[in-house]
């Protein structure tokens, strides 16, 4: 039996130059290789870089890889695990205001809110429509992308693929 590949993406949305050479240590201990990352300017933010890198591991290397690098000052990034067979996809959002956020995700790349999520946001909202609004923008991680947003965009020849807002 062929064991199971996941795929997916880390994009660097914001670092210090100075951390560059961490991050891609850190990446490179969780999918157990030696990394290095193409770092760029990033526009946003003066004296800082990021970068964008394709990863291929075993299912689950996405929480690894944010794991590793969740909670560092002044590090923007954005997590990606696509979804296989018989697993679902994930996202994670780190930003240093917000700290981290995890969705599921489905097959094309979806936030996928779990049944009993929804019904603790209707609760906690009852009847009020305004709450339950924020209970589910939270549930998707609103906050996460609209910091992340400008970032994500970084130039105009930028490979960063644009999270839009539906609705």
């Amino acid at each position: 039996m062929v064991a199971a590949t996941a795929r997916g993406v880390l994009f660097v949305h914001s670092a210090p130059r100075a951390l560059a050479p961490h991050i891609e240590w850190a990446a490179g201990r969780a999918l157990d290789r030696a990394v290095n990352f193409d770092w760029s300017h990033q526009p946003v933010l003066k004296g800082s870089l990021r970068a964008e890198f394709f990863w291929e591991g075993a299912p689950g290397t996405g929480a690894v890889l944010a794991s590793a690098l969740r909670g560092w000052e002044h590090l923007r990034f954005e997590v990606t695990e696509d979804a296989g067979f018989g697993a679902d996809g994930g996202r994670w959002l780190h930003t240093p205001d917000l700290g981290i956020f995890f969705a599921q995700t489905d097959t094309v790349g979806n936030v996928v809110i779990p049944e009993d999520r929804v019904r603790y946001a209707m609760d906690i909202a009852g009847s009020n429509a305004l709450e339950l609004h924020r209970e589910l923008r939270l549930a998707l991680g609103q906050a996460w992308d609209d910091e992340l947003e400008a970032f994500r965009h970084a130039s105009d020849t930028s490979q960063v693929v644009w999270l839009h807002k539906v609705g």
